[in-house]
């Protein structure tokens, strides 16, 4: 013991006795190579490769060479081994750039000569928008068209895109991973999602357990890299005392909850909570039957599932611990009482939670008020749901398939109506403060983000 402590006390006064100077400095990084590169998915976004050494992490200022200016930034990456990946999104197409990377590390910053890089035309086929507004939010809003998935900026002008493998799908979006999601329309195998990171690149699959198909409608991406999928589940029912055949081939939504190990964390089917009578009776013939056609998924503040299913015309909240179904809210089997003396929202489509016992959903098939989106609050207590708010499109459109809502800051709202071609921006009053101008086609989803970089950066689910 004695021994230690004379140890620890001549460590101390060494310590004491040793100048700053005499501290061990780290070196600063060098940057071996730097080269710029057209990305391959589009011609607006490019890559720059670097290889250094004694840095962490590496990023780049960049400016067209008309401007004489690098005044955009591409956010600095992490550098593994030796070596660093840098995107550059958001460019001009046929447009000369020069480029500056930027190497950090403890020992501080070292910067390359100047790099030069001619994006590319666009594709021909590329759509083309014009779009705006008195009060747009800031940022992009990425959606599908033309066989494209895009991101437009508040303008219109289209900033990235990824060309669609085919068959091509209505339905592209972001998550908070950072990711883009996507999944080819075809019911004829398992096809599963597809995550594409934003340089384009497919980086993995997401499909459903059981060999179920996974339908193209909503996706859920965490960020431990686990996902919420609604899946295709179908058997072989006699209805013939429901008003159907002997022998219908029913098809149910189960909504799963997936492992980034692909483990089955959570697996629920309407099979084992609803009745096939909850469907109108005219839906019911036929040797198919489309029992619940789920189209969208979120989870509430306090980890509730939140599902619609428009051949019910019902949004249902089920605990995601248990399984048991909390509140079936329209349709045949509403639990609720509705307070606002319209009728209640049909055939709609996606539904988002806007805080506790709060959600909006685009209601496709409103009478007397044709297609809006509409917010809505639960009262448990009492058991009744009140209408809080209408996003109305001008002029008046009926979106008969598709469409989604999004919840923004402010409180706003982003709308995409589906066949109803149009995409609009609402604000807390209702007010459309931004717009797609004239047809933008069938846009299943619009997805407002702040950064091409991050892409569900912000992104209320």
């Amino acid at each position: 013991m004695r021994h230690t402590a004379c140890c620890i006390a001549t460590a101390l006064l060494a310590a004491c006795l040793t100048e700053p100077g005499d501290l061990p400095v780290a070196p600063r990084p060098t940057i071996d190579m730097a080269e710029a590169a057209a990305a391959p998915a589009n011609v607006l976004s490019a890559i720059i490769r670097v290889r250094l050494q004694d840095g962490d992490s590496a990023g780049a200022r960049f400016g067209t060479v008309e401007s004489g200016a690098l005044d955009s930034i591409a956010p600095a990456v992490s550098v593994v081994g030796d070596s660093a990946v840098i995107p550059v999104l958001g460019l001009l197409p046929s447009t000369s750039y020069a480029l500056k990377v930027a190497a950090y590390g403890p020992g501080g910053v070292a910067r390359s000569e100047l790099l030069h890089l001619t994006t590319g035309a666009l594709p021909a086929d590329l759509p083309s928008y014009s779009a705006g507004g008195s009060d747009p939010s800031p940022g992009y809003v990425v959606f599908s068209g033309g066989g494209y998935g895009l991101a437009i900026d508040n303008t219109g002008r289209v900033v990235w895109y990824v060309r669609l493998a085919d068959p091509a799908t209505l339905n592209f979006e972001p998550q908070p991973t950072g990711r883009y999601y996507t999944r080819p329309i075809t019911n004829l195998s398992p096809v599963p999602w597809l995550e594409i990171d934003p340089l384009g690149n497919v980086t993995r699959t997401l499909g459903c357990a059981r060999g179920l198909i996974a339908r193209f409608h909503d996706l859920i991406a965490v960020a431990d890299g686990s996902y919420w999928v609604m899946c295709d589940e179908s058997r072989v029912m006699d209805l013939s005392a429901s008003g159907g055949v002997a022998a219908a081939r029913v098809t149910g939504t189960v909504v799963q909850h997936i492992g980034q190990d692909g483990s089955v964390l959570f697996d629920w089917s309407p099979f084992d909570h609803f009745s096939i009578d909850d469907l109108d009776p005219a839906d019911r013939t036929g040797p198919d039957v489309n029992w619940t056609h789920g189209n969208a998924i979120d989870l509430a503040p306090n980890g509730d599932l939140v599902v619609s299913f428009r051949s019910l015309s019902e949004i249902t909240i089920i605990n995601t611990q248990s399984g048991a179904v909390l509140w079936r809210i329209g349709g045949r089997a509403n639990q609720l009482t509705f307070a606002d003396p319209l009728p209640p929202f049909r055939r709609q489509h996606g539904v988002r939670t806007g805080g506790p016992r709060t959600f909006v959903v685009l209601d496709n098939l409103g009478e007397a008020v044709g297609s809006r989106a509409e917010r809505y609050m639960i009262d448990e207590d009492s058991g009744t749901l009140s209408f809080e708010a209408a996003m109305t499109p001008a002029p008046a459109t009926v979106a008969m398939l598709g469409g989604t809502t999004q919840q923004l800051p402010g409180p706003r709202t982003l709308v995409a109506f589906g066949n109803g071609n149009r995409v609009q921006e609402f604000n807390s009053t209702g007010e459309i403060v931004w717009e797609i101008h004239g047809d933008p086609g069938y846009v299943f989803r619009a997805t407002r983000i702040q950064s091409l970089y991050q892409p569900g950066l912000g992104l209320p689910r």
